[in-house]
């Protein structure tokens, strides 16, 4: 895992994340990283199952509606990938 060193962090902003951190019943250290994935998280990214699930919402299917697809799907398990 990669490790980042931050030089010069004011004294105010190093108590703010200390207390921050205590609120939340973390590290100092646990606290940054959290931060840091929120930052660079995409906004407005929607997950696959998220995406899925809405589908499924949408099409308002009753159970046995949707029975019928798990009588024709194929259950088969899926060949590895040969990549040679």
């Amino acid at each position: 895992m990669a490790m980042l060193t931050v030089r010069n962090l004011p004294d105010e902003v190093h108590r703010a994340l200390r207390v921050r951190a205590a609120l939340h019943g973390h590290s100092m250290e646990a606290e940054v990283r959290e931060i840091l994935e929120a930052a660079i998280a995409p906004e407005g990214r929607v997950k696959l199952g998220s995406l899925l699930a809405d589908i499924g919402k949408q099409a308002k299917l009753t159970d046995n509606e949707f029975a019928v697809f798990e009588q024709v799907r194929d259950k088969t398990p899926a060949k590895p990938v040969n990549f040679e």
